[in-house]
């Protein structure tokens, strides 16, 4: 055999062990959809890194609140600062909404790949698993949807609260209507939170125990 021969039967060779390699180490759908489910906790860490800012700017603009219900109409210039404050806090919590969206739509992008891959999974248990976890994200998808559009709601009822609170002529009766208007928004805002956070809850629960059922053995 020539050396030219030699080297394209070792060439050859090689290739045949990279493809039967590749195929002996293919992965499996249940590692597919983990490998997925990783990437969905990596999209969601923006959605994580709003809620300490957002909460804490919730606070200072509740305190600004009460202080523009404290005063009277003789600290009229006081209460124009304070609402334009108060307004300014509002454009920054909805920044922070809109952070969060974007990182739950990208999760969510992520995440429905799982769709082609449930059809291959054989084991009727694990396939049962992988069907319920899919189901609960998607649920939680859809409330989060629901939380943005009231939160949004909120926030620009919110803004014109403080525009009014600056209009010398406001009657108790308008200010009264939106008050109650508000306070029905934000307990929208209140339940579907509370939705949102069980199904999160529910979601790490059975996320956990397909792990464990295709003994994946990852850290959740």
């Amino acid at each position: 055999m020539s050396f030219r021969l030699r080297i394209r039967f070792t060439f050859s060779l090689l290739v045949v062990m990279v493809v039967l390699t590749a195929c002996f180490h293919q992965k499996t759908p249940t590692e597919k959809i983990y490998d997925i489910l990783e990437k969905v906790v990596v999209a969601e860490k923006g959605f994580e890194e709003q809620q300490e800012p957002l909460v804490t700017l919730e606070r200072k603009e509740k305190v600004e609140y009460d202080k523009i219900i404290g005063l009277g109409m003789k600290q009229y210039d006081q209460i124009v600062k304070l609402s334009n404050e108060a307004i300014s806090m509002v454009d920054k919590r909805k920044q922070y909404m809109e952070k969060e969206t974007e990182s739950i739509k990208k999760s969510k992008n992520e995440f429905m790949k799982i769709a082609k891959l449930k059809d291959e999974i054989k084991d009727p248990t694990i396939k049962k698993q992988v069907d319920n976890l899919y189901d609960v994200m998607m649920q939680r998808y859809k409330v989060h949807e629901t939380l943005y559009k009231e939160y949004v709601k909120g926030a620009n009822g919110d803004k014109k609260l403080y525009q009014m609170f600056k209009d010398k002529n406001l009657s108790i009766e308008d200010l009264e209507t939106q008050v109650n208007d508000l306070n029905g928004t934000y307990q929208k805002i209140y339940n579907t939170n509370l939705d949102f956070n069980k199904l999160t809850k529910s979601y790490n629960v059975i996320k956990v125990k397909f792990y464990k059922q295709a003994e994946l053995n990852k850290e959740k």
